[in-house]
């Protein structure tokens, strides 16, 4: 398989069922997810970013951790924290969440990063058999059923999105 990242190994290691599907990113282009479901021709509510969040502290005391949420709506800091147990959270500096990934911004999946991170998913995944997320890198989406998302990542469900 050509071009295989991290996150395609951790799914093929996992033994989950998974789609691929391939887009040409457009260069300059800073709306990923929404660029990927509209170049699939998908559902935005069906097509997921992958965010960080920080908190619980600043500098080596910070939790880093993921929030999933569908690329047709804004995260809640709030909800995620609350769903996460932190009192307070922050979107990542993007600089640290390619670090802590090992993936670029706009091609970082949840999938096969460098450390396990705690994970909420908003609940809204539940409705679909299959959700497609980052397949580490730009231009990569797989499709999972969220069952499979949710124990592979050692996820939890909470509704994390804003409105």
């Amino acid at each position: 398989m050509p071009g295989v990242t991290p996150a395609i190994r951790a799914l093929q290691s996992a033994g989950v069922d998974f789609s691929i599907r391939e887009y040409e990113h457009a260069e300059g282009s800073r709306n990923f997810g929404r660029e990927a479901a509209t170049a699939l021709g998908l559902d935005p509510d069906q097509v997921f970013k992958t965010l960080l969040v920080s908190g619980g502290g600043g500098g080596h005391h910070a939790t880093v951790a993921v929030a999933i949420v569908p690329v047709s709506s804004q995260l809640s800091l709030r909800a995620a924290g609350a769903a996460l147990g932190l009192k307070r959270v922050e979107m990542c500096d993007p600089g640290v969440a390619q670090r802590v990934t090992g993936y670029v911004v706009g091609g970082i999946s949840p999938f096969g990063q460098r450390t396990a991170l705690p994970t909420v998913i908003d609940e809204t995944a539940d409705l679909y058999p299959t959700v497609y997320v980052s397949g580490g890198r730009r231009g990569l989406e797989v499709g999972v059923a969220p069952d499979d998302l949710v124990r592979v990542l050692g996820a939890v469900l909470a509704d994390i999105t804003a409105g």
